[in-house]
């Protein structure tokens, strides 16, 4: 049976893991394929929230079991504390959850040099990173020799290896700051109780969901971050330290691209980004600060105020053709409302030049003003709809014009943060709404 991919096509934030959640139920094991503990998926159910970053969200779910696999960097401190905030409320882990031994350690000495690369930077953009020293981990997975993977801790060469590198570290580190060395005996202890606690959840999972596909067991592959900030393919620098787009799928996952036969684009009604960066379509005034509390638009890792804007159509066909979306699920659709008009950014205007391709140059799409089509807003609340054709039209316009900008149905639409603030439509998706719009380049 082939799986199903869920990406976010914008900055990161777009609600993927209520999605994941509802999406859930139709399979057997959710995949997380990348990033780390900067991650943050928030599940509303029952009146209960759950705040995850590197538990995949299906562990909400009984009879599905969960892996996350080697392209997923692991603080194994934040992995068990979130573990045990699980247990605590009665989720189940063991038996349920499983850890690739391939997926890379995150240490003290890389949130060490995270907070320090900042500071150094403090002068201009940040680019936003959380400080849990994912960058910095991933640096050394691709560099090799400064770099510990989960199995690398049940090895005997581990304390020796670990001293080796820590002594590396302390000399790099000197150069940076003062303070004490770090300590290797203290940090292996560390890492030996967490790999003590660990161990009943490690496995090799590469040839378990090889084995799961081959089988025909049904995979469902949950994204972290947007496909905006994709190390290769995002606004570079501003980035990610992985690739967050539908690219890193088979490569994270260790499972070919073949086996997916469905991709689900997610996306916000409107754009948010955190920390530095462009975000062409920026509201910062009266009509983002609105969206920013609508939406409760903080980070759910670094309770960060997301910057918000308008829909950007430019950038979302971009990513929607790079991770090759089938469909789209449109969440917060409910913060739009009260709104007089909403506007969607539909092409760009840059060096005087119209553009409807997104830049692969950070400096362009920082110069990019938006050309924007306008549509009229919708009054009331809009949370309690459970069905698409009971939509004020307004919202049922929008709806079809994003499909139609994106060249993707419609599929799913969200329009509360519980899960059966849900509507599940046809695969055709909504039709297109039949008068035009108008159009106006704008910059605000």
């Amino acid at each position: 049976m082939p799986g199903t991919c869920v990406i976010g096509l914008q900055w990161g934030d777009e609600a993927k893991g209520k999605l994941v959640d509802l999406l859930t139920g139709d399979h057997d094991i959710v995949v997380r394929y990348a990033g780390g503990a900067n991650a943050g998926h928030t599940v509303v159910s029952g009146g209960q929230t759950w705040k995850l970053s590197l538990i995949p969200s299906g562990i909400l779910r009984d009879g599905v079991t969960c892996v996350v696999t080697g392209g997923v960097v692991l603080d194994p401190a934040s992995a068990i504390a979130e573990i045990e905030g699980l247990e605590a409320r009665g989720v189940r882990v063991d038996g349920t959850l499983l850890v690739s031994d391939r997926a890379h350690l995150v240490f003290p000495w890389h949130i060490e040099e995270d907070r320090i690369l900042n500071a150094a930077l403090s002068g201009g953009e940040a680019i936003g990173t959380t400080g849990r020293g994912i960058g910095p981990c991933y640096r050394d997975k691709v560099g090799r020799s400064l770099a510990i993977r989960l199995g690398d801790l049940y090895r005997d060469s581990f304390p020796a290896k670990l001293r080796e590198i820590v002594a590396a570290k302390n000399r790099a580190l000197a150069a940076w700051r003062e303070g004490p060395p770090l300590d290797a005996a203290a940090i292996a202890a560390d890492y030996a109780r967490f790999a003590a606690r660990l161990k009943p959840l490690v496995a090799d999972t590469t040839a378990f969901l090889l084995d799961a596909v081959e089988s025909g067991r049904r995979l469902l592959f949950e994204g972290a971050q947007g496909a905006l900030l994709d190390v290769d393919h995002g606004t570079y620098p501003y980035v990610t330290s992985s690739n967050s787009s539908g690219v890193g799928v088979a490569a994270g996952a260790g499972v070919p691209g073949r086996w997916i036969d469905r991709v689900i684009g997610v996306i916000k009604a409107y754009s948010t980004r955190v920390g530095g960066g462009p975000l062409p379509t920026e509201q910062d005034n009266a009509v983002g600060q609105y969206l920013r509390d609508r939406g409760n638009e903080y980070g759910t890792v670094t309770r960060r105020p997301r910057r918000c804007g308008w829909f950007d159509a430019v950038a979302v066909r971009y990513t929607a053709r790079l991770s090759g979306v089938d469909e789209l699920a449109v969440m917060l659709l409910d913060v739009l409302g009260g709104l007089d008009e909403i506007r969607v950014c539909t092409a760009y205007e840059i060096d005087g030049r119209r553009v409807t391709q997104f830049p692969s140059h950070v400096d362009d799409v920082r110069k990019a003003v938006p050309i924007y089509e306008t549509l009229p807003g919708w009054k009331g609340e809009i949370g309690a709809v459970r069905d698409h054709a009971a939509l004020p039209r307004e919202a049922r316009d929008y709806l079809a014009r994003l499909a139609e900008l994106l060249g993707r149905p419609v599929t799913i639409a969200s329009v509360g943060p519980d899960r059966d603030q849900t509507m599940f439509m046809p695969s055709g998706g909504p039709r297109p709404c039949p008068r035009a719009p108008s159009t106006t380049p704008a910059s605000t």
